[in-house]
């Protein structure tokens, strides 16, 4: 199977009967999916060709049954590669009805009047479609009645299968390869930015499809932020310098990065290294099923220490899969109950003074006994890159 990138068709039937029983619970005739996960989710289709706004992908899935692709000619092969056998086109981008009659014949013929359509409409979704499409779209069904998916596709996705898992499993090997060979491309007097070119040459050829998310920092005494692009400016005896790396194997991320020193650290940076890994190691020991993400907000919290982190690093991770972030937060007002089947980052923050701070990033998945390391864990002592 091409589309399906290794999944059997199992997957996928297990995925939608899944959906469709919590449909039934909350009287939802049809779902209309419109994203790239959660149209991947259910069909196994996987291309970069996302990468491209102009055109709109429907996937329709009704309260019994298989999906209905409603997409694109241009998709059309790819599509059939996976399980999907109703596969409905039209050719686009037509700026006049881009889609929407056929995707309106397509709800009309699955629903009935007076049903309600479901469509993903809480944290992290968007419709990725033009809003006068949209209108039309409703327009073209008042007799049914549009709302949201009661969380249906997330709650969903955030319980991972085996298979899934071990695909992410996957994917963090392939960054702890990489990872192991920094010392080959970072040094003093290297730029920023050569080392970031490089470190995606090395994910890619210790085995990523590709590297769609990498930021990092590299001063003195800890690093401003987390998210910055690299700059021209070079590493320096005495940098801390940070890499944060969301690279893709099989449609799945891993999401984790790991702290270097040019040259011995002074005390304050090796000592808040070793706090974050004591934190990580904390909240791994405390997630099991029946805990929450806050439970493990504060068992990190209580590692790292006040010190501004808690309320300055927004959250201490999130939920991981097909997406870079997904699902869970790893806040305190985040309430959602662990349980088996969940793959989720620790990512505690520590100040350092001066507007300085560390982070430390593992991936961990939730099984019934506790938690499994789907990183490699980093030690306590700081990588020394002489």
């Amino acid at each position: 199977m091409i589309g399906g990138q290794g999944f059997p068709d199992r997957e996928f039937e297990t995925r939608v009967a899944r959906a469709q029983a919590v449909m039934a619970k909350y009287q939802i005739a049809a779902l209309l999916l419109t994203t790239e996960p959660d149209v991947r989710y259910v069909t196994g289709f996987l291309t970069r060709f996302w990468e491209s706004p102009t055109r709109p992908w429907f996937v329709v899935l009704p309260a019994a049954g298989k999906p209905i692709a409603v997409i694109p000619s241009i998709g059309a092969n790819l599509m059939g590669s996976t399980w999907i056998e109703d596969i409905r086109c039209w050719s686009a981008p037509n700026y006049t009805d881009d889609g929407v009659s056929l995707l309106i014949e397509t709800l009309g013929e699955v629903t009935e009047k007076g049903d309600t359509i479901g469509v993903p409409s809480g944290i992290e979704t968007h419709l990725r479609f033009p809003l006068d499409s949209w209108q039309r779209v409703q327009s073209g069904l008042s007799d049914r009645t549009f709302g949201g998916d009661s969380a249906i596709m997330r709650d969903l996705r955030m319980i991972k299968s085996d298979a899934e898992i071990a695909k992410i499993k996957d994917a963090c090997n392939v960054g702890h390869r990489a990872f192991s060979r920094v010392a080959e491309i970072a040094s003093a007097g290297v730029a920023l930015r050569d080392v970031f070119r490089r470190f995606q040459i090395l994910c890619l050829e210790e085995g990523a499809d590709y590297v769609p998310y990498l930021a990092g920092a590299a001063e003195k005494g800890g690093y401003a932020d987390v998210i910055s692009p690299a700059t021209n400016a070079a590493l320096e005896k005495g940098h801390v310098m940070m890499l944060d790396t969301g690279l893709m194997l099989d449609g799945y991320f891993c999401d984790f990065d790991r702290n270097f020193s040019i040259g011995q650290p002074d005390t304050a940076v090796a000592g808040a290294h070793e706090k974050l890994v004591i934190a990580t190691r904390t909240a791994f020991e405390q997630a099991r099923p029946g805990q929450t993400a806050a439970d493990l907000f504060h068992a990190m919290l209580g590692v790292v220490g006040q010190q501004g982190a808690g309320a300055d690093a927004g959250r201490f991770g999130h939920g991981l899969g097909m997406q870079l972030t997904e699902g869970l937060s790893i806040i305190p007002n985040d309430h959602t109950v662990l349980a088996p089947g969940m793959v989720l980052t620790l990512e505690p923050c520590i100040a350092l003074g001066s507007g300085k701070i560390m982070v430390h990033e593992e991936n961990i998945a939730i099984r019934q006994t506790g938690a499994e390391w789907l990183t490699v864990p980093a030690k306590p002592e700081i990588d020394v890159i002489p």
